[in-house]
């Protein structure tokens, strides 16, 4: 009998025991959970991560930290900070992220699990620790194709911003094919007996615009589409020209500030298809209008008539097959031809150049680098 009531005794104190400890680790210990990383990247890159844990408590404690990070943003190593706490303690974990996807990803926090010494109880809680990650396009960077630096850069500076000026003169020259006519100094050319030309002095483009027609072409396009329109913003960016990107959400603010930089790319990393009938926003006087479109529909080549009103230049650049070659890559052999809007609007260039809007056609196996040649 005195057996029994031992033995009673002994449960009745370890169960007083696992009680107190159960209520004595209830409360989570106090942490505070920062990292430390980019406020934006490019897609494709990769950037580093330091995830920061600060842990309080009187009593000692066993605690685990894990934070996951988006899908689209991989980590070489899921962060996890882990170990015995009594008092107080900072650990610190590295890592590097690949940037997978581009977007705007929001990630709030982390799960902190903790338990007694003796690991009879865990619990778990999750750590409001909110993040913003900004993922741009990625970019050919300086690979641009020379066909499109006249799109955003009309010749050398001077002292004013704004269009050709055909007052003003930097000298004269021999004529060469292709040359405009009404650049023929007639005078002189009489004089010398020599086809001769004047040679005006040139100035940047006021602004350009990169505008996306997101109507057709899916996902597959829109990726090939903010790509060459972020290499664009990047290259106007590089000569300090004022850049915009627009899409039927409206134009960005125009400028050659790195605020302005970041809102046209913020607006690419978060384009996506749009069903709706694709709207140009006005164009400031003398700036250049480059659109990126899959089919070019009558519509939209009207709106570009319209835009050229007001624009020095408009480009038309179409991706009819939703991809083209990137710098590195293989041709693909082309199953499919083109849509019949875009063979009207291949029939319809020369008339387009005509009136001061130039059309590039990009096909699945002819490289970005080639681009209208």
């Amino acid at each position: 009998m005195t057996g029994l009531w031992a033995v009673l005794l002994w449960l009745a104190f370890t169960a007083a025991l696992v009680g107190v400890i159960a209520w004595l680790y209830r409360a989570p210990p106090q942490v505070t959970l920062s990292r430390h990383l980019p406020a934006s990247a490019f897609s494709g890159g990769r950037i580093a991560l330091t995830v920061r844990a600060r842990v309080v408590n009187r009593l000692p404690v066993r605690v685990w930290i894990e934070d996951e990070s988006p899908r689209s943003v991989v980590a070489d190593t899921v962060p996890v900070l882990a170990g015995w706490v009594h008092g107080e303690a900072v650990q610190e974990v590295q890592t590097t992220l690949t940037l997978n996807r581009r977007g705007v990803f929001d990630w709030q926090g982390g799960t902190l699990r903790w338990a007694d010494p003796l690991g009879l109880f865990w619990r778990s809680v999750p750590l409001a620790v909110p993040t913003r990650l900004e993922v741009y396009p990625g970019t050919h960077g300086l690979l641009l194709p020379d066909l499109l630096r006249p799109l955003l850069s009309e010749g050398t500076w001077s002292r004013t911003y704004g269009l050709e000026d055909p007052i003003s003169l930097r000298g004269v020259r021999d004529y060469v094919p292709g040359d405009p006519p009404g650049r023929v100094h007639w005078r002189l050319t009489a004089r010398t007996g020599s086809l001769t030309v004047r040679e005006p002095e040139r100035s940047a483009s006021s602004s350009v615009t990169v505008y996306l027609d997101l109507s057709t072409g899916g996902e597959v396009y829109t990726d090939s589409a903010v790509r060459l329109a972020a290499s664009l913003v990047q290259e106007s960016f590089a000569l300090a020209l004022p850049i915009a990107v627009a899409t039927n959400a409206g134009p960005t603010a125009i400028g050659r500030t790195p605020e302005a930089m970041r809102a046209a790319l913020l607006r690419l990393a978060q384009a996506q298809p749009d069903p709706a009938v694709p709207i140009i926003p006005p164009i400031r006087a003398g700036g250049n209008l480059i659109i990126v479109t899959a089919r070019a529909g009558t519509a939209l080549i009207e709106q570009a008539m319209r835009a050229r009103a007001s624009a020095s230049r408009v480009a038309v650049v179409a991706i009819p097959d939703g991809f083209y070659l990137e710098p590195g890559e293989n041709p693909r052999r082309q199953w499919v031809a083109a849509p019949d809007s875009i063979r009207e609007l291949e029939r319809q260039a020369g008339a387009l150049a005509g009136a001061g809007i130039l059309v590039f056609v990009l096909r699945g196996n002819q490289s970005v680098l080639r681009l209208g040649g």
